[in-house]
């Protein structure tokens, strides 16, 4: 691990997983981009919607028509029979409820690569630290994850943290990434991934090297983005990802139950 205590702008910054309204996001990717270049903090974001590429492909068609002086990875947040996984620089679905090893393999038969987001969280969908070591154990490197996020500000596992850096780097040597999770424009870069250079293919590389490191910036206090956004966007959750995970009918069904929830004026 290079020591990246002292910062010089040689190194770049990368929030590898955000989440647009495309899927269960807040905002358009439109609005996300803007915030992003008016921010000036980061040089490389990840559109990484649940379970459709749809949300990064659209978010590629809007970042090509704008001078942004930032890199777009396209990618998704796969889910897997043991939690969710991050699949980055793919331009195809990516099948749903698959072992966690088949999902990898097929993430890098794209040419993509495989990180394990929020791992161990006891608030969503996460990989367990035994599906992990025993995916790690298997002989085939290509059903390995290239990468872990260590640093989520949503994450709150009783395992996420000191104890996964820990056990990162005394026993599974994987890239250490940050993504903020952020499904607010507010919330984009709440944590980041640290790379020599600025650009995509630097921080791409700079994951198969293992010479990034995982950080958490400063965060967005609640009162920013609102109680009513926050219950919003969870009854939001709840309609649109069961609906491209499981289907029309699921969606369908989860959406009245979401409806039914709403606070009546």
């Amino acid at each position: 691990m290079p020591d990246y205590t002292a910062v010089p702008r040689r190194f770049g910054r990368a929030d590898l997983q955000v989440h647009t309204a495309y899927g269960d996001g807040m905002e358009d990717a439109r609005t996300i981009f803007e915030r992003v270049e008016v921010m000036g903090e980061l040089d490389v974001i990840a559109v990484t919607d649940h379970d459709d590429i749809g949300g990064a492909l659209e978010a590629r068609e809007v970042h090509g028509r704008a001078p942004y002086h930032f890199d777009l990875i396209t990618g998704i947040e796969v889910t897997t029979q043991h939690g969710h996984l991050l699949a980055l620089w793919v331009e195809a679905p990516v099948r749903s409820f698959r072992s966690l090893e088949a999902t990898i393999a097929a993430i890098h038969d794209q040419g993509g690569l495989a990180v394990v987001p929020h791992p161990f969280s006891l608030l969503t969908r996460s990989i367990g630290r035994r599906t992990l070591e025993r995916v790690l154990s298997i002989a085939d490197t290509t059903t390995h994850p290239d990468g872990i996020e260590l640093a989520n500000p949503t994450s709150a596992g009783w395992d996420t943290g000191i104890r996964a850096v820990e056990a990162n780097r005394a026993r599974w040597g994987l890239a250490e990434t940050g993504g903020s999770d952020a499904h607010f424009a507010e919330a984009v870069g709440g944590a980041y991934t640290l790379f020599p250079g600025h650009a995509s293919d630097d921080v791409r590389q700079a994951i198969l090297n293992r010479t990034t490191a995982g950080r958490r910036g400063a965060g967005v206090p609640l009162r920013q983005i609102g109680a009513t956004r926050v219950a919003l966007q969870q009854v939001r959750g709840l309609s649109v990802t069961p609906k491209k995970v499981l289907g029309p009918p699921i969606g369908r069904f989860m959406g009245r139950i979401s409806e039914r929830a709403r606070p009546r004026s």
